[in-house]
């Protein structure tokens, strides 16, 4: 029987994922934006990635709508919004998705999958995480531009749905607990604003020190604070979570002997933060560094280094497309971890999100 998939966020994520699904026999759907499922409509998919792999998607093989209609008769909805648009997903669902549907959130930041629950009771809903990086070439052409897997909570009705991912090239890496993992992926993700305020592709700007002394900053402060809260973040990578801000500090050359792996990105890779600044969109950097701010405020830890990444961030929302520097940058973190004010410091009346 041909499984039915719903995919409620049609951007470059949800296209991939769904469009491999519909590749390896699924009947997908894609709801989002109309100038998204224009392109796609016309051009069908090309999913591609930087192992090689090159998939074409004809268009008669997965259905748009701009409303989640499909999700009546949906086996699986896949949750693939921006996490300050979940609650809104999650309520065009009500009356729709049908009770014991599995809907799976496949979103950045820690708590998604709670707010979806509160609003589909009746549903299964598992946590989930898309640990790689997807670009969007334009005329239906989605690229995997790095490495990693997609990982989701343990369910016994998730076995369904097994095979399908494992045919699509993109097997589920089960959890009995995500949570660990969610944070892990959270560090990992504190690279997106230091990659969206720099301007670079991820490559570029992972391969400069300075840089990954930024993150290397906020990944240290990320941890005490998860450390002060008990939080024990899983290993995605080769190198341990407390390791990596050891190792991101050290000179280029021996940085990309060491770790290699964390370098395995296309070329012209961005993060999806970089995307929605330079389209104009609000970011998830509440559900990023934000999250690390308000972790602290509950352990009484201050976070100087991630609120100022927060405030950068909010900046450049705003229409300020300043390309910073890695020196200028890192001054920025250091100055905000010595309690000094930079001189690019929002005012206390200009409202940060």
């Amino acid at each position: 029987m041909t499984l039915r998939v719903t995919v409620l966020g049609a951007g470059s994520i949800g296209i991939f994922v769904g469009g491999k699904l519909a590749a390896a026999g699924a009947r997908a759907t894609f709801v989002g934006r109309p100038r998204m499922l224009a392109e796609i409509g016309e051009h069908g998919l090309r999913l591609s990635d930087l192992d090689g792999g090159n998939d074409r998607v004809s268009q008669t093989a997965f259905a748009t709508e701009t409303e989640p209609e499909s999700a009546v008769t949906a086996d699986l909805v896949l949750i693939t919004v921006k996490s300050a648009q979940t609650a809104a997903a999650a309520e065009q669902l009500v009356n729709r998705v049908r009770p014991g549907a599995v809907v799976i959130s496949l979103q950045n930041g820690i708590g998604n999958d709670t707010v979806i629950r509160e609003i589909l009771p009746s549903c299964v809903v598992l946590a989930g995480m898309v640990g790689f990086n997807v670009v969007n070439h334009g005329s239906g052409h989605f690229h995997r531009g790095t490495e990693g897997v997609v990982a989701v909570s343990a369910d016994p009705a998730l076995e369904r749905f097994v095979p399908l991912f494992a045919r699509a090239g993109l097997p589920l890496d089960v959890h009995a607990d995500l949570l660990p993992v969610q944070w892990a992926k959270l560090l990992l993700n504190l690279n997106n604003p230091i990659n969206a305020l720099s301007g670079r592709p991820l490559a570029e700007q992972l391969g400069a020190r300075d840089y990954r002394r930024c993150l290397a900053l906020a990944q240290a402060e990320a941890l005490a604070v998860m450390r002060r809260a008990r939080i024990h973040p899983a290993r995605l990578t080769l190198v341990p979570p407390r390791l990596m801000v050891r190792v991101l500090g050290l000179p280029d050359a021996l940085f990309t002997r060491l770790a290699a792996g964390v370098l395995a990105v296309d070329p012209q890779a961005r993060s999806s933060m970089a995307d929605d600044l330079a389209l104009g969109r609000t970011t998830e950097i509440a559900w990023l560094s934000g999250e690390i701010v308000n972790l602290g405020t509950m352990v009484s830890m201050p976070t100087p280094v991630n609120a100022r990444l927060v405030e950068l961030v909010g900046v450049a929302e705003r229409g300020d497309t300043r390309r910073w520097s890695g020196p200028e940058l890192l001054a920025q973190l250091r100055a905000a971890k010595s309690g000094a004010v930079g001189a690019d410091r929002p005012s206390r009346s200009d409202p940060v999100r």
